[in-house]
């Protein structure tokens, strides 16, 4: 039988896909020492296959807890171990910028591929590669997207919205949930000079119809991988509000949102800021479980 494990920064996603898997469920147990570490304890049977479930947000804790807790479930006889880690930390910084630079992508995809047989994400942040493998050298690295999830959601909302993607990075995203449905859609130019200093570019060349499309009047949704600062989300609602839309909401499938952004969003006029639970937040809105879940269900993994 399958076994997933979860932890309590974590609990109710780990638990839903243990419910969609038909699979069983038990907590990884944490006590924080005075100093700092960390004691882990694991349930005493463990089946050959388990998969731990734990996004990785605020990740440097995490990283050092799922290492003992990969290890010590080998030395218990587990012999495949599935991370589903919904948010995948340290995957932007793939190059060195400046001398010096650790190339963090690299360190970290090496240390998971040591400790684990498959790895499971949704919309990592990737730049420069095209498969998680190259970041994670195992064969079983997967990056699932949240698309699905995302056009199921809107459809619920809206009839004939307009997309629109802040930057380059996005038209994976805006383009795969757009398409199917023949809405329209066009993508933003980003110029970035700081960590909160953007610089964004509004096309209204519609990508579906190869026309011009007006955003006046009509429901706008901004479609992006990850929230943090808010920043370029900022830039692309101003060169939205000169059009006069009917709405403007945002759907990410990460979502951080730091320095009161989602404040200043809702300031500026943003009428729907919704996310996705692979990062737990108050504008979650729809899940990724079911995509993991089927995704899942698709592998080979024996018992």
């Amino acid at each position: 039988m399958t076994l997933i494990l979860g932890f309590d920064d974590y609990l109710l996603p780990a638990q839903q896909l243990a419910k969609s898997l038909s699979a069983a469920f038990k907590k990884v147990a944490l006590h924080q020492f005075p100093d700092g570490e960390t004691k882990v304890t694991l349930p005493t049977t463990l089946p050959q296959q388990i998969i731990i479930c734990r996004t990785l947000n605020n990740p440097n804790a995490k990283l050092t807890e799922l290492i003992i807790t990969a290890t010590a479930a080998r030395n218990q006889g587990v012999k495949h171990i599935t991370l589903v880690a919904p948010y995948l930390c340290y995957m932007r910084q793939d190059i060195a910028f400046n001398p010096g630079e650790a190339v963090s992508q690299k360190i970290i995809g090496n240390l998971l591929a040591a400790y684990f047989d498959s790895v499971i994400t949704i919309d990592p942040h990737l730049h420069r590669i095209n498969k998680l493998s190259e970041a994670i050298p195992i064969s079983q690295a997967c990056a699932l997207h949240a698309t699905n999830a995302m056009s199921a959601f809107l459809q619920q909302h809206f009839s004939q919205p307009v997309l629109i993607g802040p930057d380059e990075e996005s038209e994976q995203w805006v383009k795969a949930i757009a398409q199917p449905h023949l809405w329209n859609y066009t993508i933003a130019t980003k110029a970035r000079f700081g960590d909160k200093d953007v610089a964004v570019t509004l096309n209204t060349h519609d990508k579906n119809n190869i026309k011009a499309v007006s955003l006046t009047n009509r429901d706008v949704i901004i479609v992006d991988d990850i929230a943090s600062t808010g920043k370029t989300l900022e830039q692309a609602v101003k060169q939205i509000q000169q059009q006069a839309p009917l709405s403007i909401s945002i759907i990410v499938t990460h979502a951080f949102f730091v320095d009161n952004a989602i404040a200043r969003l809702k300031d500026m006029g943003v009428t729907n800021i919704w996310s996705s639970n692979s990062v737990l937040h108050s504008t979650n809105a729809f899940s990724i479980v079911e995509t993991v879940s089927k995704h899942l269900t698709t592998i080979n993994i024996k018992d």
